[in-house]
């Protein structure tokens, strides 16, 4: 069968698909065809097609030059990724990271355990927490890879898993993670402040410094008054000042040479901010808000975890 459409002639070939029926059950099978997969309505030659073309164009470019719908190509698409990656190996890996995603505007988590050292994604579990690596961990029994170490955040369930079922593997704690955390906190502690403040100057002042104290200070734009602008924040306001500091000391831990040398600055730091009588009147949390608490518990957790901070300067993971 022939037709055309706009200048295009296109072309349907149609044939009856050979049944056979099993003699002793009665049970009839439809025989398996090679140049097309089953339930479908193109060939693998056309889907070889599509593919090759998806490489350069949209899925929208695509179905139109096909002259076939969105839907096709997508569920083309959708296939080949299911053949690829759908059910990855897992006896070569070495090195894990472990992180959650949300999706649908953040009512839906996800996570994502991904392979460091070829980048690709080995795992998505529905939810967040130990429960969503349930399936993960089978598997990865099954297959005997050994585990060298595992990277993630501070999440207590996360620690606990990876304790659990990998006791023998390094546990190393990302900066970005541990960065992104404290940076929560610090932005809770300028609300609570915020709100704290009677003076509408001072207000002003530290409403508008949210983003500047998330950056490094050779990051701030001077043309916009940046570095004026957020010296006169802390200026005003000690324990912010204290906690912004903090911050920075934290930064330095990733910038040294050597694992003894970062260890040797993070115990420093948390000896001299949690443990020091005399200096517990410079602490941010020490005015007693709920968010400067908050700060208090993340350094306690710090000086828990300060191994797998540090373990980041292993060799081993210059995949990092």
């Amino acid at each position: 069968m022939a037709f055309s459409i706009r200048g295009v002639t296109k072309r349907v070939k149609a044939f009856a698909v050979p049944r056979v029926e099993c003699r002793d059950c009665g049970a009839l099978r439809q025989l398996a065809i090679r140049f097309a997969d089953r339930r479908v309505s193109y060939t693998k030659s056309f889907q070889r097609y599509a593919l090759e073309l998806s490489k350069y164009m949209t899925i929208k470019d695509v179905a139109r030059h096909l002259r076939v719908s969105w839907d096709v190509i997508k569920e083309i698409q959708k296939g080949d990724l299911q053949r690829r990656f759908g059910k990855p190996k897992l006896k070569h890996l070495r090195q894990i990271a472990i992180d959650e995603i949300s999706t649908s505007k953040g009512h839906v988590y996800l996570t994502i355990v991904l392979d460091l050292e070829s980048g690709a994604v080995v795992h998505v579990g529905r939810g967040k927490g130990g429960d969503a690596l349930e399936d993960f961990w089978i598997r990865l029994r099954r297959s005997r890879a050994q585990i060298q170490a595992v990277a993630t955040d501070m999440s207590p369930a996360y620690i606990d898993a990876v304790s659990t079922h990998l006791p023998n593997a390094t546990l190393v704690f990302d900066r970005f993670h541990v960065i992104k955390l404290y940076n929560d906190k610090l932005s809770e502690l300028r609300r609570a402040l915020y709100h704290q403040l009677k003076d509408t100057t001072q207000k002003n002042v530290l409403k508008g410094v949210r983003w500047l104290l998330l950056k490094r200070p050779e990051h701030l734009d001077p043309t916009r008054n940046e570095p004026q602008r957020l010296e006169e924040a802390l200026r005003l306001n000690e324990p912010l000042a204290t906690a912004y500091y903090l911050k920075e000391e934290l930064n330095e831990i990733w910038e040294q040479d050597d694992e003894e040398s970062a260890q040797a600055l993070l115990m420093e730091g948390l000896y001299q901010f949690l443990c020091q009588p005399s200096g517990v009147r410079y602490l941010p949390w020490s005015s007693g808000m709920r968010p400067s608490k908050r700060i208090a518990k993340w350094f306690k957790a710090c000086f828990q975890w300060r191994i797998g901070l540090v373990h980041f300067f292993d060799a081993s993971w210059i995949a990092m």
